[in-house]
């Protein structure tokens, strides 16, 4: 069962997973960071200046909160909807990245397909024997 266990875990496919589950992590942390940090400001401004992180809805607790964390340090139970906003934007910017590396990847696989081989050379005990039989064919006339 161990050698089983290896054989699948050093197969191509499963290290190719792994990377890329790595890589897409990390991808996921640039996209949060350009989402909160450096599109979010802008359109916060541009909206009088509101901080996104920092809309939320409080359904149970004492007083208003200035953030998410004040009330959360208070037991208040929110609706963080100002949180979805960011997440729902850093979704559509990860499912944007993923469609143009499909797109891409769709294009090269189109052009692969295209592209005709060239037809490879007989081998050469193949080209012998038809030089002889072209030889034998040109002695009979």
């Amino acid at each position: 069962m161990l050698k089983e266990f290896k054989e699948f875990a050093v197969r191509g496919n499963v290290v190719d997973m792994a990377v890329g589950i790595i890589i897409g992590g990390a991808f996921g942390t640039i996209v949060q960071s350009l989402v909160k940090d450096i599109l979010m400001p802008p359109i916060g401004l541009l909206l009088g200046g509101v901080d996104f992180s920092d809309l939320f809805l409080v359904l149970k607790g004492d007083g208003p909160y200035a953030t998410v964390a004040d009330a959360s340090a208070d037991g208040a139970v929110t609706i963080n909807y100002g949180l979805f906003v960011n997440n729902v934007i850093s979704f559509v910017i990860v499912a944007f990245a993923v469609f143009l590396l499909v797109k891409g990847i769709n294009r090269l696989r189109r052009q692969q397909a295209e592209a005709p081989t060239p037809p490879t050379a007989p081998p050469e005990d193949i080209q012998l024997l038809r030089e002889i039989r072209d030889a034998l064919v040109e002695d009979r006339r």
